[in-house]
């Protein structure tokens, strides 16, 4: 009886850590299996990108997020460079999504509530311009959404100040080194990932929970 018992644990463990580790794939997402050129793309800087990624990671009809670098004056700029401020680049994070399953006014609703769009060049306690709130836009429209929205997060009174948040045009856009893309997930035990990245997770299912992938 206890040899039964004791293969029947051993099974469920198994059947645990494989429905675990097929989840985690499936938000992790092979950029090279997706033909990336088919969806829309949006640009977004909310303080540290290993956030951001993580909660665009997790909303339904977002195929692919990366993070980079973006709107700064050098080029090919490395992690230690734009941690110093000198480069004028923000953190990124680059998601493709499928509009016909989220928009992009809907992912502007899920920025806007998820990070603090009032402090300027500051999340919690992540300090510089490479951590400002910005919407960097890929075309008029983005823009013009990008501007509505911020406008309409003003006039709601979800918060106690004025949204600064910059919208500006997408430039000088580079992909971040390897060992940043995918953080959260794969570092979830990491200090920074449990006591600033896991409770914005928290915030994303109570706030979007008919938004999130299955």
């Amino acid at each position: 009886m206890k040899q039964k018992v004791g293969i029947l644990i051993l099974l469920l463990v198994v059947v645990f850590t494989n429905s675990c580790n097929s989840n985690e794939k499936g938000i992790k997402m092979n950029k090279e299996e997706l033909k990336l050129e088919n969806y829309s793309q949006a640009t977004l800087g909310a303080g540290c990108f290993w956030c951001v990624e993580a909660v665009f990671q997790r909303i339904e009809g977002v195929v692919f997020v990366e993070s980079g670098y973006s709107n700064g004056h050098v080029n090919n700029p490395t992690y230690e460079q734009v941690c110093s401020g000198n480069t004028g680049h923000a953190e990124v994070a680059r998601i493709y999504f499928d509009e016909n399953k989220v928009s992009f006014r809907e992912i502007l609703e899920i920025f806007f509530k998820t990070h603090d769009p009032t402090t300027l060049n500051k999340q919690g306690n992540d300090i510089g311009t490479q951590y400002r709130s910005g919407i960097y836009y890929h075309n008029e429209e983005q823009k013009k959404i990008a501007e509505e929205m911020k406008d309409l997060i003003d006039k709601s009174g979800i918060y106690s100040k004025s949204v600064v948040t910059e919208i500006v045009p997408i430039s000088n856009y580079y992909v971040a080194e390897d060992y940043h893309q995918n953080y959260y997930n794969d570092n979830k035990n990491q200090p920074y990932c449990s006591f600033v990245i896991t409770p914005k997770i928290d915030k994303l299912e109570k706030l979007f929970k008919e938004k999130l992938k299955k």
